[in-house]
C-alpha cells in the first residue's frame, strides 16, 4: 500500500520549499504530489525524475472542503495507478487539517494507506500566528510530527518549543532551516541498486550516505517473538527524540504468525501483515531514527521480548493498528475490542 503523507501548515510556513527539498533528495523514490494551494504553483521545481502525470494541482478550491470522499479517493486513485512509492498532500495554509485527515482514512482506496500529518511551523512569525489565529492550534494538537522551520533565523527556540508543547506533548519536533528535513524521517527512500536485485535488511538500514548522518539510528533483531502487550507499552511510552520507526515484527501468536510490518512517523502508528518471503526465518528487524536516542532503547526491545505464555487476547493491542485491508475486522474504537482477525 501507498503511505500518503499529509503535509501541513499556515502561510508562508515553508511548506513548499520542504516538499521540494523532499522531491530533490529522495534518489530513486517515485513520489506522487497532490498542490493544494491558492497561488501559483512552479511544476517544473517539482518535478520528480522519470516520473509522468505525478503531480495533481488543486488550485480552485480548498481540499478539506470537497463534498465527500469519493473526490480524494478520485485524485489518489489516479496517482495510485502510476505505482509509486508514497504520495504527499501539500494542504492550503487555510486548510482544516483535522477535516482532511478524516477524509484520508475514510479513504476506500485499497491501494493508500493514510501515512501520517506533518505539519511546519515557521520559528520566526509563529508566536505572532498563533495569537492571530488561535484556531490553527488544531493542527498542531493532531499532528505526528512537528517541523520547525527558519530556525537559522531565530536565536533561541526554547520558549517556542515550550509554546508549541503546550497544544501537543508528545509528537516530536524536528528544527530545521530551508525545510531539510531528511526523507528516511518520513518515508523510505528506494536505494540505488542493480536493477532485479532483491534488497537485504543491511540495504535498507545502511544510511552512511543519507544526509541525515546528524541523526541516530538504532537497529534491533532478533529472532525471538515478541510479546505483543510489551512491544505496544513500549511504542506507547517511545524515548525522546525518536522520530520514526521500520520494519518488521515477529509475534508468534496462534492466528498471528504472519509478517507484521511497522511504520510509525512521530506520534502515528500503523502495522499490516502479510507473509513472510519464502526461504526467509521469521525474526524482528526494525529500523529506530532520531536525534539524541537513549543507548538504552535496544535493550528495552529486547526486554519485550516474549519470555513467558502470551495469550491470543494480547494481539487485541496491536491489531487495532492494522491496515483496514489487512483485518476482517477493525474497531473503531480505541482500545482492544473483540477481535474477529483470527483467520
Amino acid at each position: 500500500m501507498i503511505p500518503v503523507v499529509l503535509l501541513t501548515g499556515f502561510l508562508g510556513s515553508g511548506k513548499t520549499t520542504l516538499l521540494n527539498h523532499l522531491l530533490s533528495s529522495a534518489r530513486g523514490t517515485r513520489i506522487g504530489v497532490i498542490v493544494n494551494d491558492f497561488g501559483q504553483v512552479n511544476v517544473d521545481a517539482m518535478a520528480v525524475a522519470g516520473q509522468v502525470d505525478s503531480m495533481i494541482s488543486l488550485g480552485d478550491g480548498c481540499l478539506c472542503c470537497v463534498a465527500d470522499t469519493s473526490d480524494i479517493d478520485e485524485m489518489l486513485g489516479k496517482l495510485a495507478g502510476a505505482k509509486l512509492d508514497v504520495i504527499v498532500i501539500e494542504a492550503s495554509g487555510l486548510a482544516d487539517p483535522q477535516s482532511m485527515v478524516r477524509k484520508l482514512l475514510a479513504s476506500t482506496d485499497t491501494r493508500v494507506r493514510y501515512g501520517g500529518l506533518v505539519t511546519v511551523l515557521d520559528a520566526v512569525e509563529f508566536a505572532g500566528t498563533h495569537d492571530q489565529h488561535p484556531e490553527l492550534a488544531k493542527a498542531l494538537k493532531i499532528a505526528d510530527l512537528l517541523v520547525l522551520n527558519k530556525t537559522d533565523r531565530v536565536e533561541s527556540i526554547t520558549d517556542l518549543v515550550g509554546l508549541v508543547r503546550t497544544h501537543n506533548g508528545e509528537a516530536p519536533i524536528v528544527p530545521v532551516t530551508h525545510g531539510r528535513v531528511d526523507p528516511e524521517l518520513l518515508f523510505d527512500r528506494a536505494p540505488e541498486l542493480p536493477v532485479a536485485r532483491q534488497l537485504t535488511f543491511d540495504d535498507l538500514t545502511d544510511h552512511s550516505d543519507h544526509a541525515h548522518a546528524v541523526y541516530d539510528t538504532v537497529t534491533f533483531t532478533s529472532a525471538e517473538p515478541m510479546h505483543p502487550v510489551l512491544l505496544m507499552d513500549f511504542m506507547d511510552n517511545r524515548p525522546a527524540g525518536l522520530y520514526r520507526i521500520k520494519g518488521f515484527v515477529y509475534f508468534a501468536v496462534p492466528g498471528h504468525t504472519d509478517r507484521f510490518g511497522i511504520h510509525t512517523v512521530g506520534n502515528y502508528l500503523r502495522f499490516h501483515r502479510s507473509p513472510w518471503p519464502r526461504g526467509t526465518r521469521p525474526e524482528t528487524q526494525l529500523v529506530l531514527i532520531g536525534k539524541d536516542i537513549d543507548p538504552a532503547t535496544a535493550d528495552w526491545l529486547e526486554a519485550c521480548q516474549q519470555t513467558g505464555p502470551v495469550e491470543v487476547d494480547d494481539m487485541l493491542w496491536v491489531t487495532r493498528y492494522l491496515d483496514s485491508v489487512d483485518a476482517l475486522h477493525e474497531p473503531a474504537q480505541q482500545g482492544p475490542q473483540p477481535d474477529e482477525d483470527q483467520a
